[in-house]
């Protein structure tokens, strides 16, 4: 779905321009995204397989939720919007920690460049997998994994072809936010 972004210059600032997501794509205009790292308190990370028909990355096991943040919407509120649609789960803003703000440039194709900076947020997941709903159009399947297998598969970068190529550093941070909150 094609929406409204922001625009943003190369250190993360807002340029006032707004642009459709496509065109940000195609012309690798910088833009906001969310993305939110859902743990459970036996130790586990919630993963999202991304869709089949996805554009970018399709199948392949990424953040539990992520999504563009609309023109001129707050991001807590863009987090929310992006749990309930993706997974089905209704939270409070005061429920997302956010760890942290990473530029991330992919040129996937040609016409295809995401120059995005995601700000990333962690939040305890309070139920069940069974009980997510997950947005059949967005998410091919959700699983909950041991942090510290993910630490293994991300950090070494184990299995390239199984997760989105976001780095190490990137997956260093969620796993260290994350193992914080379970101490």
């Amino acid at each position: 779905m094609d929406e409204l972004v922001d625009i943003l210059d190369d250190k993360g600032n807002p340029t006032g321009e707004t642009a459709m997501k496509s065109m940000a794509h195609r012309k690798a205009l910088f833009h906001p995204t969310i993305h939110v790292w859902f743990y459970n308190k036996n130790g586990q990370i919630l993963l999202q397989q991304r869709g089949k028909d996805k554009e970018t990355h399709p199948l392949l096991w990424d953040v539990s939720v992520a999504g563009h943040v609309g023109a001129g919407e707050n991001l807590e509120a863009s987090a929310v919007r992006e749990i309930i649609e993706e997974i089905g789960l209704s939270v409070e803003k005061k429920d997302l920690e956010k760890i942290g703000v990473f530029k991330s440039v992919q040129r996937l194709r040609d016409d295809l460049t995401d120059c995005e900076f995601h700000h990333t947020y962690i939040c305890e997941l309070k139920v069940d997998l069974r009980q997510l709903k997950k947005q059949e159009s967005e998410v091919a399947d959700l699983a909950m994994i041991p942090i510290t297998r993910f630490a293994e598969e991300t950090w070494g970068m184990a299995n390239l072809k199984k997760y989105v190529p976001h780095g190490i550093a990137y997956y260093q941070t969620i796993v260290k936010a994350v193992t914080r909150r379970l101490q």
